[in-house]
């Protein structure tokens, strides 16, 4: 069945122009992009759909989520509330991470989350294998016989833990796993010593929420991040640092393109958006981590989405029930869901930040697609898959709250704040899912 979107404005990580697209919604692939209008009447062989102005941008490519989901579902979320909140969002690929019920780090659980998947997800999901101290040997069967995203690495510990210390089982790692090894890098020594300090400090317990990023601190950072990149370079493999929070780390990394790197990187939205002197009023709602960290934090990472040291933006979408949020900085649950608003708050800031919209697509769609090797999407041309989205820019901006949440835990650390963007219809593979349920 042909389709025809026109009247639209069609963004690529290479041009931004005014066009059409058409695609086939039974084989699911786009079949023609171009500028302008097209030269028959759109009724004659399509379906149409008039964009109206909006914008058509390639699905967005989120490569880090934890949909806590391990086969048997949560409270927190599952496999089809999370994708719910996804497509909402204009996310059309997933890469969900190991540390569910069970963790993901024997094959029995990776096939018992992908036929889950199967069951449940309405966006697409693939799944990070869980390093140990002990599985090596089951990772690299799993990287044979399964087209998993990539080796999950926890250098520091947190929601699940997952902690992999031994340094042997790292090295081993680096040298024989020739997939994409993504690291969660925080030093757990440095964490250790900072926990102790603080216990001293306060040593009648109620460690205050601001004091988080003192103990998942800078050093803590970018000690783990500067052990992983020196260990890829002298062995050659391919890393990927996850959702990075400081300004220094940002000396580890290239402004080469990204096709080029052996070593990429992403950052959060919430690390962009927030900054330490928000838990004066946000509190555990944006406890996470690594920790938000300060505002020059803030702006270096806005700078290095345009200069290229930074590759992805990426949710680190970790849904938590409000009562797990709880607590002070030693006990409330780390973790905000974010993949429903991910999009729409991203496009708010680049133009905030005069950051062109073809580099918005290469970090939220197509720099995924070349680093994870997704050769059929993160691009708008013939011959790839139809995973679309269109975004509507708002006369009147919308201001978030917890009642517009999909997810299943029903709230969101981006209540209150304003967007000019809005999500109006997901395409994956062909079919407008974004109203499904």
């Amino acid at each position: 069945m042909l389709n025809l979107i026109y009247n639209a404005v069609i963004a690529t990580a290479e041009r931004v122009f005014s066009g059409f697209i058409i695609f086939d919604s039974e084989s699911g692939l786009i079949l023609h992009v171009g500028e302008g209008t097209p030269s028959e009447s759109p009724s004659e062989s399509y379906i149409p759909m008039d964009a109206a102005g909006a914008f058509i941008l390639p699905g967005v490519i989120d490569p880090h989520v934890h949909f806590r989901d391990g086969g048997a579902g949560s409270p927190k979320g599952d496999m089809r509330s999370e994708s719910r909140a996804a497509v909402a969002g204009g996310v059309t690929t997933v890469f969900d991470m190991p540390n569910t019920t069970p963790p993901t780090v024997t094959i029995d659980a990776l096939r018992q989350k992908i036929l889950a998947a199967g069951q449940k997800a309405l966006c697409d999901i693939r799944f990070f294998f869980g390093v140990t101290n002990n599985n090596l040997q089951e990772l690299l069967k799993a990287q044979r016989e399964f087209d998993i995203a990539g080796a999950k690495l926890f250098m520091g510990s947190s929601t699940g833990n997952m902690l992999v210390d031994d340094d042997s089982t790292i090295r081993r790692l680096f040298r024989e796993y020739t997939g994409v090894i993504a690291v969660h890098a925080e030093d757990q020594h440095v964490i250790n010593s900072n926990i102790a300090a603080m216990k001293r400090k306060y040593p009648e317990g109620d460690v205050p929420l601001a004091s988080h990023p003192e103990i998942r601190s800078a050093e803590a950072c970018f000690l783990s991040a500067s052990k992983a990149v020196e260990l890829a370079r002298e062995t050659g493999a391919r890393l990927h640092v996850c959702h990075l929070s400081t300004a220094r780390e940002l000396e580890l990394f290239s402004s080469a393109p990204v096709q080029e790197k052996r070593i990429t990187s992403e950052t959060a939205p919430h690390y962009l958006l927030f900054s330490n002197k928000d838990y004066a009023t946000l509190g555990a709602r944006i406890k996470c981590n690594p920790a938000i960290k300060t505002e020059a934090d803030r702006k270096a990472l806005i700078a290095a989405l345009k200069n290229g040291l930074i590759d992805v933006i990426a949710t680190d979408h970790a849904p938590h029930l409000p009562a797990d949020k709880e607590g002070d900085a030693l006990h409330a649950m780390s973790g905000m869901p974010g993949v429903q608003f991910s999009l729409p708050l991203m496009m708010d800031l680049a133009e905030r930040e005069d950051i062109p919209l073809t580099r918005l697509v290469a970090l939220m769609s197509a720099n995924a697609a070349t680093i994870f090797s997704l050769t059929d999407r993160g691009d708008l041309r013939p011959g790839m898959r139809a995973d679309m989205v269109m975004v509507r820019h708002l006369s009147t901006p919308h201001v978030i709250t917890d009642a517009d949440v999909v997810s299943l835990c029903g709230w969101t650390p981006y209540a209150g704040m304003t967007t000019s963007h809005e999500v109006v219809a997901t395409w994956i593979a062909g079919k407008n899912i974004a109203n499904e349920s």
